[in-house]
């Protein structure tokens, strides 16, 4: 915008413009905001019988900017927003009432500059190039002569005994003469300042004839290094020694990076002389024994387990140093079961030579150590996999504040995960992540320094020469990601980016830096941030994070509906958040008290973070691991057992009381495997106020699918969507439509207007009846399910999103399933979305992902120890399930509300392909939650039941009322009795039309305060839409598969029902078969 006005509100959301406006409560009050969906388009927003009216402004082709008003009313143009603004105060312009009251944007409270995050300070200038243009010769001229009596007085005063004569007289020369010539070249457009680039290469020639000398013989050296030459340094000699036009600092910086390049190629070649394959040792994790014991006649024995990863054998003996002749190979272990109840307890699932299976029952010493051997076996499984792309990768990711201090000797334990909190077992100190991310704030260091530094620690522990996929950094900001070098040609579309929060968001001492990239098939985002500090705060953080939110630009830009919150499969956000906790500062030492004796549920109760989730206000729907650790600010430096609460300020005492200030957030598309493996920080690394936090995690991937099938001959795959009703947070009365996109997809497909209704609340209701179909580009289901389809409800009049949200398709691996899920727009939950889908695959069955290699028990009923029996049996027997899907993480804090849920139908019913899938093979029971590998979750076992965490010392039940929000989540069967589509004269065949819009404006009633719960049983109200059999890709001739009941569990005894179902009440009612008539029912 031109200039500063009152009433321009630049890039606020639409909600917050309803607010102000709600405020201001009188009519024609008006506020003018940039438009969400087209770029240099502005949105007017006028008050009116407390109800919000929207008109957008466009530019045309000439830049001149005109308001969509009421039809009928001619059409003017302006070349300015005031201009317009003051026509629009007229009354009869085509708005609903002319403006009269413009709202004044809230002014926001700037941080206090930092000192220590400024970065380094300019010289003084004594002009400026826009005064001298406009001032008279004689005022130019005596700015030239104090900018050269400034520098020649300076040089006066410092030391020149060390400089040669002929230099020390050449810089006099440039300051007392050249100096005002470079001003008057600037002055007048001609920046390449002649004087100063003389003065240079008088300086540097004899540097320049050395650059010329040694350049070729560093080539010679390069060339002899690399296998192919580079095609950057493929010049002869010759060239180099004769080109003297180029600049004395592009040499420079030639001959810099070729000194870089011959180092790090004489670091590999180092490294592969002494074991190293492509930067990875031959033999890189040492063998492991573990301590265990074992039952026999209800008397412990105890043994010994050896894990041999690289030779991918696991050994048990009955003493330490006894014979290995019985061992398993990493194909015979098929599974290991981690009891619930006994942290220290698990069972390892093998097969023996006659096909039989045991199930080997053993206790570590303590849930550390039983975590430590199962990550060793499982990256003994991933190791000698058979797959040729892996589906589950670890990922590193630690953020430290180095408050400007550089590193110590030292920082081994922070990429080891040792310290406080939830750490790894020493025997798991050999297993690299495949990826390290780190962010730092206040780094003092160079990108490349920094760089050099973490590749040398991971270096030393690792023995790999990481490969750098990004570095990114805004001020002091900096994030940097390194992957192993196997994975190079995994990684693509790499994309970074920085947004400034800082004072007036212009200055970079606070904001974000992000880097995104994809995986094979997955899609990664990380974002390190650095908040407004100070306890009080707490607003502006909140506003930083929507800031970073908003314009962070990551990942793909064709999803420019959607925020980085739902660009990525995982998205992960670290940094220096500066939340803290609001305890008023006379209980300074109560609180530190309170730290030594590891009582921090309480002082996490009163974390402005924790507090701000809870509300919905800040990372809406991201994930926490459960703190087990000490607040990480602030310390005194060069100590870890004293914190400084107190700064000596000009305006008195400061007070920054312990708070967890450093955090590591996640958020993943529903249904992924994601496991937080460790989440602490570090007792030794002292050089800051701040201590390094880490946290590692497991992580489902994608691969590059490409399809066995012959497209020719396989059927086309489908994915349907129907029933959908949205429940929208505002009261616009424009119309509403649904994108659906997907990577999947051919392309990106749009819906039908929906239908509004009415609503209790206030809000708007929408109907979209219409079944939508989308086509998938590959039907096989190995790779559909690993899809998901991101969901955006738009306005037909100006495109702006109303909200966005996501629907994994693999919820609907078996049979058509209802979800419900919450959209957001900027981080604000703006609504619901209810539907159903259903999919339709190729034939083929999904292989088993190597991360449901690790399960957990629900109950330690063991029906036979170490007997041989059927192999099926055994896997069945039990209850097992991974927590770490469907939203269940291992671990015994909060339940965090992730935005969607499925409701599944109680009878299973066959997709396309799998309707004559032998039982055992399939074992499919759908009335149990599942895995998202299908995995049987068991008939009892809630969705919504946590884990408690064996690596926590202090034990925590899930929370009651949690768990009944999760219960009431789930979703009931659609009324089937109430028609989905709205008859248009009279023919029930013809879709609903559109309503004809007699004006091209936005009219929205004033925001009301959201709703404390919003029906869930939205669908209910209509009649769902049901597939045919061609549709649905459904074998309905064949009956249901019998549920099989399981070994040692009695089926419950219920009593039979002879209603008929459309006697049941609906939420009994079982779910209609496509094609089966509905019964009717009549009124009373």
């Amino acid at each position: 915008m031109q200039s500063y006005q009152p009433w321009c509100h630049g890039t606020i959301t639409r909600s917050k413009a309803e607010d102000l406006l709600s405020k201001a409560a009188r009519d024609g009050s008006f506020l003018i905001r940039a438009s969400e969906s087209i770029q240099s388009a502005y949105a007017l927003c006028v008050l009116y019988q407390n109800s919000v009216y929207t008109y957008r402004i466009l530019p045309n082709e000439d830049k001149k900017l005109s308001v969509q008003a009421s039809e009928g009313v001619p059409i003017r143009f302006f070349s300015m927003l005031p201009e317009l603004v003051e026509a629009y105060y007229s009354p009869n312009m085509g708005l609903i009432t002319h403006l009269q009251y413009p709202v004044q944007r809230e002014e926001e409270v700037d941080e206090e500059p930092e000192s220590n995050n400024l970065p380094p300070q300019l010289p003084p200038r004594n002009f400026l190039t826009n005064d001298v243009k406009d001032s008279d010769p004689k005022s130019s001229e005596q700015a030239c002569q104090s900018l050269s009596d400034t520098y020649l007085m300076r040089l006066q005063h410092m030391d020149l005994s060390t400089i040669p004569e002929e230099h020390h007289m050449a810089i006099q020369e440039y300051f007392r003469n050249s100096i005002c010539l470079d001003a008057e070249q600037v002055q007048y457009g001609y920046p390449n300042l002649p004087g100063l680039k003389k003065l240079t290469m008088t300086i540097c020639r004899n540097l320049n004839s050395e650059i010329s000398r040694i350049l070729p013989i560093l080539e010679v050296f390069h060339r002899a290094l690399d296998q192919q030459p580079s095609p950057g340094i493929e010049q002869s000699p010759k060239q180099n020694s004769s080109d003297s036009g180029q600049s004395v600092s592009f040499r420079l910086e030639q001959l810099t990076k070729l000194l870089y390049s011959i180092e790090d190629k004489a670091k590999m070649s180092t490294f592969e002389s002494v074991g190293n394959e492509g930067g990875h040792r031959k033999s890189l994790i040492p063998l492991v024994t573990f301590e265990v014991k074992q039952e026999s006649l209800a008397i412990p024995t105890k043994m010994y387990l050896k894990v041999d990863v690289e030779s991918g054998k696991l050994f048990l003996k009955k003493s330490k140093d006894g014979p290995e002749d019985k061992f398993f190979v990493h194909n015979k272990i098929l599974q290991l079961v981690k009891s619930q109840r006994m942290h220290a307890r698990l069972v390892i699932v093998a097969e023996t030579e006659k096909e039989k299976v045991l199930r080997k029952e053993f206790t570590f010493n303590d849930a550390k150590k039983r975590e430590g051997f199962c990550q060793l076996l499982q990256q003994m499984k991933n190791k000698h996999s058979e797959k040729p792309e892996p589906d589950m990768i670890t990922v590193f990711v630690g953020t430290w504040n180095m408050g400007n201090a550089s590193p110590p000797h030292s920082t081994d334990s922070w990429f080891q995960c040792k310290g406080q909190g939830k750490t790894r077992d020493d025997t798991a100190d050999q297993i690299p992540h495949d990826f390290y991310v780190i962010g730092t704030q206040e780094d003092p260091l160079g990108e490349r320094e920094w760089a050099d530094t973490v590749k040398g620690v991971l270096r030393k522990i690792t023995n790999i020469s990481f490969k750098q996929v990004a570095i990114h950094t805004l001020w002091n900001i900096r994030i940097i990601i390194l992957a192993k070098p196997q994975h190079e040609n995994r990684i693509s579309h790499v994309f970074s980016d920085s947004v400034k929060t800082g004072i007036a968001n212009t200055l970079g001492n606070k904001g974000a830096v992000g880097v995104s990239f994809m995986f094979n098939g997955t899609s990664f985002g990380f974002v390190n941030s650095h908040l407004t500090s100070g306890s009080e705060k707490k607003l502006r953080r909140n506003q930083n994070y929507t800031n970073i939110l908003r314009f962070l630009n990551l990942g793909d830009k064709k999803l420019n509906p959607f925020d980085i919150t739902l660009r990525f499969t995982h998205l992960f956000w670290l940094g220096d958040l500066n939340y803290r906790i609001e305890f008023p500062s006379t209980e300074a030492e109560n609180i530190v008290t309170k730290i030594k004796q590891q009582q921090y549920q309480e002082l996490l109760s009163k974390d402005q973070l924790n507090i701000e989730m809870n509300d919905g206000k800040v990372f809406l729907h991201f994930d926490e691991e459960e703190i087990t650790f000490a607040p990480t600010y602030r310390f005194e430096r060069d100590a870890r057992d004293k914190y400084a609460y107190t700064k000596a300020k000009a305006t008195g005492t400061k007070y920054n009381l312990p708070s967890w200030c450093d955090r590591v957030l996640r958020k993943s598309y529903p249904l992924v495997h994601v496991v937080c493996q460790a989440y602490g920080c570090t007792n030794d690394i002292m050089t800051s106020d701040h201590s390094p936090l880490f946290a590692s995690f497991e992580v489902g991937v994608a691969s590059q699918f490409v399809s066995k099938q012959d497209p020719n001959s396989a059927p086309q795959g489908g994915i349907q969507i129907m029933n959908c009703v949205a429940i929208l947070l505002t009261k616009s009365k424009t119309k509403f439509f649904i994108e659906y996109h997907s990577s999947c997809l051919e392309k990106t497909v749009k819906t039908l207007e929906g239908e509004n209704m009415e609503h209790l609340d206030g809000s708007i209701k929408v109907w979209f009846g219409n079944q939508v179909e989308l086509t998938p580009i590959i039907s096989d289901p190995e790779y559909l399910l690993d899809q998901h389809i991101l969901i955006c409800v738009k306005s037909t009049d100006c495109d702006e999103s109303y909200g966005e949200s996501c629907v994994a398709l693999r919820a609907a691996q078996f049979n058509y399933t209802e979800f419900q899920i919450t959209l957001t727009h900027h981080g604000e939950k703006t609504g619901t979305l209810t539907g159903g889908i259903q999919l339709r695959t190729s034939e083929g069955t999904p292989t088993e992902k190597l991360y449901d290699f690790i399960k957990v028990e629900k109950d330690d009923t063991v029906a036979s120890k170490g007997k041989g029996c059927d192999k099926f049996s055994v896997t069945q027997t039990h209850d097992i399930s991974n927590p770490s899907y469907m939203g269940m993480p291992y671990k015994g804090g909060k339940v965090v509300d992730q935005g969607w849920s499925y409701s599944l139908p109680q009878k299973h019913l066959p997709i396309a392909g799998e309707g004559s899938k032998d039982t055992k093979k399939g074992g499919y029971d759908v009335g149990g939650t599942r895995s998202p590998t299908g995995k049987p979750m068991g008939e009892d076992e809630k969705g919504s039941e946590m884990f408690d965490n064996p690596l926590y010392g202090v034990m925590e039940k899930s929370r009651g009322k949690d768990q009944d929000h999760r219960q009431k989540d789930l979703l009931a069967p659609s009324d089937p009795n109430i028609s989905t589509s709205r008859p248009a004269d009279g023919d029930p065949d013809r879709p609903p039309m559109p309503t004809p819009r007699n004006r091209s404006f936005t009219f929205s009633e004033a925001k009301p305060q959201p709703p404390t719960s919003i029906p869930l049983h939205a669908s209910a109200h209509k009649k769902p839409v049901v597939p045919t059999r061609s549709e649905g890709g459904m074998a309905f001739n064949r009956p249901p598969l019998p549920s099989k009941s399981w070994q040692g569990m009695p089926e419950p005894h219920n009593p039979r029902d002879h209603r008929e179902s459309s006697e049941l009440p609906s939420k009994h009612r079982p779910p209609a078969r496509p094609g089966q008539p509905q019964p009717q029912r009549h009124a009373s």
